[in-house]
Parts: C-alpha cells; structure tokens; sequence
C-alpha cells in the first residue's frame, strides 16, 4: 500500500503525532521516550511561545492504516532576519522504509518550497534553541538528557533522499575519575588571584526567577555569533527556563560576574533521562515513583552550556567555571559528564574540553539540501 503523508493541526493531533514514535522505537534498547505530557505542552500553540515566532507545520505518514512516521516544517522568523531564504524541518522519524522517509523529506521541503524558501536545514525540533541533528555516530549508549537519539539507518535514508552534511556536532565524554588536570586548576586559581573583580558563585535555585533575569542578560550576547543561533525572546527564555527547573541543581551551576557584571554563566544538568526511561513516557501509573525516588541514583551529568558575553571573551573565565563543575561533580560520585553540543569548527571550546582530557565520543549532524520549485 501508498505511503501517504497527511498534514496535521495542532494542539488537536498532538497526541497521534508523538504516539507514531512508540511504533518507530519500539524495539530500540537505547530509546529514552519523552513525557508525553510534556511534548503535548511543547506542541500547543496556546502554552509554546516560539509558534508565535514561526510559521510551521507538521505532518503525519501512514502506511497500512498505521502512523509510521513524523516530520515538521518551519519558517523561523528570527533565524531568516540573519538568513532569509533558509527554512528547518525537524521531528523526522520513520520506520526502517525509503518509501516512507522520502514522502515525508518531500513533504516537507514541497512545504518549505512552496513558502519561497531556496534551501532547507535540519533536523531542528524547531531551531538550535531546542533539540537538533542526527545522531551519525555513537550508537553503543543512551542520550544524556535532552539530547537527540535516532536509529543508525537513518542516516542513509537521509542521504538517500538528496540531503547532504551541513555542519557536524559533537559530545565529548570526560570522565571524572581523578582531580581536574594540573594545568586547568592552575589557570583558574592565577586568574582568579590576578583579577580579584572577578566573583563565581553558584545559582541560587531559592531565588529562581532573580538568577534566570541574570542568565538572561548573558545568553543571547554570548551566542550571537555561534552558527545557528537563533535569539530567544524574554518570553522563550523563560518557558525554557521554566522546563528545565526541575532537573536544575544549583551545585553544578555557576554565575561569573566583573565588577558586579554578570559576566558569564555555566548550566550542568544531572542526566534525568537515567529517571526518564523507566517511566515510558508517563507519570502514570508508577512513572511518579521512578521520579521521586531514581534522582540519587543519577551518576552522569551534561555540560548543557557555558557562555561568556563577548565583551569579555578575553579572559579564560571558563577555567574556573570548569573546575568548580568538575570539582561538585566528584563530591557527588558522578562518575563522568558529557560536554554537549560543540560545533566542529569551534576549536576554542574543543580545546579547551581536550585539556580537561575530554575525547568525542558521539557525533551529530545537521544536513542541508536546495530548494527549488519541483522540490
């Protein structure tokens, strides 16, 4: 039978376009199934700011009467001030089927076409403020939280279909199975005694809302220049903000300041996906009790992000942002942490992670393709 690619509307179809994953990952042992409430939350045009901010559009492939695949398509406003011309799509997952994966990479380039758009980039679930690319190696272990997973096939049905590399990412695993390297520590104790403007403390999750307006004042500044970004509105920001509070642990996160400036911050996650998986997806009936009891069992945490505000990218403040991580993350038994995600040609930041003795040990990728009016 035809594969044929539906378009749906949202919120009403929210549920059958995030049930289609089940199917997909049914027998996949390193799948972390998202919390369904919270993916219906992040589809509704009424509670996710970024609809406001994009036009999109999502569709659903069946084959058989069945739902075998999932695709979006968006015109991110903010990205096309910097690039117009450019459209993402994103949330492709398919069945192991060509027949499949190219109706919906048609569907959504014919979509993104059809609005003007001269070339697609992608995956994007919906920009790089969210979660992106195509895990093209590292499949032996489980995504740290709020990183991507995928099948190893899909990456030729990508190619298949005419889509080609764009830029590669890449997570770096360091193992925190001793002191923090001699060279570092001593980087961050010269600098710290040779500049005493400068103050690092830790966020204060007490004082939730005061720290974020903080973090606020230092994110868009310090990513501006990163390929890909797409600035966050006040509102954006705080609805991240707000989906990440549970999982923050004010032990691992770090603001710098110059002066009394906020200078730079840095966020490290404890990896919940070690919570998430055995939930399935649900709160009920017994995901509550794998949330309030499986935390203290969480042995890996994720470098989520460390930003410096360009004004003061000169000095080496991620050293003794580092070194404060690093040194928690001992106190606490964690066994390693991921750095994630770091562009291939940010060698600044690769550096740095290769002299904490960090290796890759995943890499994603976002792919690319032109657009044109038979597309």
């Amino acid at each position: 039978m035809a594969v044929e690619v539906r378009p749906i509307s949202l919120p009403r179809d929210a549920g059958a376009f995030i049930d289609a994953w089940w199917t997909i990952y049914k027998d996949d042992p390193h799948w972390v199934p998202p919390l369904r409430f919270e993916r219906k939350e992040f589809l509704d045009p009424a509670k996710n700011p970024y609809f406001g901010l994009a036009e999109l559009q999502c569709f659903i492939a069946y084959k058989d009467g069945e739902a075998v695949g999932t695709v979006s398509a968006q015109l991110d406003r903010g990205y096309q001030e910097a690039n117009p011309g450019v459209g993402f799509f994103g949330f492709l997952e398919f069945i192991d089927d060509r027949e499949v994966s190219k109706a919906l990479i048609d569907a959504a380039l014919a979509w993104l076409s059809g609005r003007g758009m001269k070339r697609a980039l992608g995956p994007f679930n919906f920009n790089t403020n969210h979660e992106c690319s195509l895990l093209v190696d590292g499949f032996d272990s489980d995504p740290l939280v709020m990183m991507v997973w995928n099948p190893a096939y899909y990456m030729a049905h990508y190619e298949a279909a005419g889509l080609g590399k764009e830029k590669d990412l890449y997570a770096y695993w360091l193992a925190n199975d001793g002191p923090i390297p001699e060279k570092i520590a001593a980087v961050s104790e010269r600098f710290l005694r040779r500049h005493p403007e400068v103050t690092i403390r830790r966020v204060d999750t007490k004082k939730f809302d005061e720290e974020v307006a903080l973090c606020k004042q230092i994110y868009n500044d310090a990513w501006a220049d990163n390929w890909g970004f797409v600035r966050l509105t006040d509102r954006e920001f705080d609805k991240v903000a707000a989906g990440l509070k549970p999982m923050v642990d004010g032990r691992y996160c770090y603001l710098a300041f110059v002066n009394g400036e906020p200078a730079a911050f840095s966020l490290t996650l404890p990896d919940y996906n070690q919570v998430v998986k055995p939930m399935n997806g649900s709160i009920f009936p017994l995901g509550w009790w794998h949330w309030l009891t499986r935390p203290a069992k969480i042995n890996q945490i994720r470098v989520f992000t460390l930003g410096v505000r360009q004004k003061y990218q000169n000095l080496p403040l991620g050293a003794p942002l580092y070194k404060r991580t690093w040194d928690a993350g001992r106190e606490a038994g964690i066994k390693g942490a991921e750095c994630s995600w770091v562009l291939e040609d940010n060698h600044k930041m690769r550096s740095a992670i290769e002299k904490l003795g960090g290796r890759i040990y995943k890499t994603y990728r976002i792919y690319g393709a032109e657009l044109n009016e038979s597309a």
